[in-house]
């Protein structure tokens, strides 16, 4: 495939446009709609769509193969680490992280987990059913919003594991720095922030990831998983839950969302030819400033509640300083085409998630729907 193909141009700025700035399921880059409508939903000669294939099949195996190995380039994954893509949400890993990680017979009977939001409490809730949990660090204020202080956190000698969310989706905050877990295993739930920027993998020992914010369609989650983790007995998780057996059929012990996979890989050739991830980084940098400079100069009239050094590229999370505007506010966003403004149902507010294939051109069309709504209703 021609990456040049892949390579998303500006959309046109006629009259009605729409920009879909919803959590997730997110946008998708216009160039993978198109050569997903021309290569996956169109039979071949053989009568087959490249969806109907059998998932043992050779076809599906080396797509799979091609896509794992170009996701790990994107992202730098050390060789000592395996690349699952599995069927599910991020909220299948809260719980299929403990089972794969605890280890009772050698003690490693405790998750801790960093309190940084709703998304973290989440995972923390579901772990305490198979766990002995402790939060080890956690934001003491109200306001501004804030990740919990880094620096290298105690931690009870029975830790399994360490987990925390890398982006608060519905916070809006995000981690300026990964903390300090010693020899303890760090855990991240990077579901709206994976591919936006690069990243570390190495300081982890587990990473997962939904796709349906910089990757394709619900439905698949992506592990990345140090081996040394492999080792351990998983004797509590079902057997498709399984990291070790995963990795050993290559993510095929059951079968995947084929769909989901072949779109998410026409994702990584997207990413790769638009110039890899500190491309992705830098455009998302100029949008997210774009929408944080609109709010911090409103006067007043929209407030960001999160700590400028701790607040997420991929989801801006603001308020109106009047909140009985609000409804108007995302009603006539709506009727203007910027669409999914809604803060979450738990928060309230407003919320516009900036993943990679939202164009700066959108950004421009919130920001600038933003400043006539001010205008109007100062």
């Amino acid at each position: 495939m021609n990456g040049d193909t892949l390579v998303q141009s500006r959309p046109a700025t006629r009259s009605g446009a729409s920009w879909n700035f919803g959590a997730g399921p997110s946008r998708l880059p216009d160039a993978v709609l198109a050569r997903a409508g021309d290569s996956l939903l169109r039979r071949a000669a053989d009568g087959m769509a490249a969806i109907e294939r059998p998932f043992a099949g050779t076809t599906f195996r080396e797509i799979l193969a091609a896509a794992r190995e170009r996701l790990a380039r994107l992202l730098g994954v050390p060789d000592h680490y395996r690349v699952l893509f599995l069927a599910g949400g991020a909220t299948h890993q809260f719980s299929a992280v403990p089972m794969n990680l605890l280890d009772p017979s050698s003690g490693l009977r405790r998750a801790a987990f960093a309190d940084s939001g709703y998304w973290s409490r989440r995972a923390l809730a579901e772990a305490s059913r198979y766990a002995e949990t402790t939060v080890i660090a956690r934001h003491a204020g109200d306001t501004p919003l804030a990740v919990p202080p880094l620096g290298e956190w105690t931690l009870p000698p029975d830790t399994a594991y360490c987990h925390i969310t890398a982006n608060e989706t519905a916070d809006g905050v995000a981690w300026p720095a990964w903390p300090e877990t010693g020899p303890v295993p760090l855990v991240a739930d990077a579901s709206s922030c994976l591919l936006s920027a690069p990243m570390d993998v190495s300081r982890f020992g587990l990473v997962y990831a939904s796709a349906q914010k910089n990757i394709g369609p619900s439905g698949l989650t992506i592990v990345i998983v140090r081996e040394d983790l492999l080792h351990r007995p998983a004797s509590m998780a079902p057997l498709p839950f399984q990291y070790r057996l995963q990795a050993a059929e290559e993510s095929c012990a059951n079968t995947p969302p084929m769909l989901a996979v072949h779109l998410a890989a026409l994702v990584f050739e997207w990413i790769e030819a638009c110039g890899g991830l500190t491309a992705m980084a830098a455009t998302n940098m100029r949008k997210a400033s774009l929408l944080y400079r609109a709010i911090d100069e409103s006067g007043g009239f929209y407030v960001a509640p999160v700590e400028p050094g701790h607040r997420s590229m991929t989801n801006a999370r603001f308020h109106l300083g009047q909140a009985c505007l609000t409804e108007r506010f995302l009603d006539e966003a709506e009727a203007a085409g910027v669409m999914h403004l809604r803060g979450h149902r738990q928060l309230g507010g407003v919320r516009a998630s900036l993943y990679n294939a939202m164009p700066e051109a959108g950004v421009e069309a919130l920001v600038g729907f933003m400043a006539d709504f001010a205008e109007q209703h100062r």
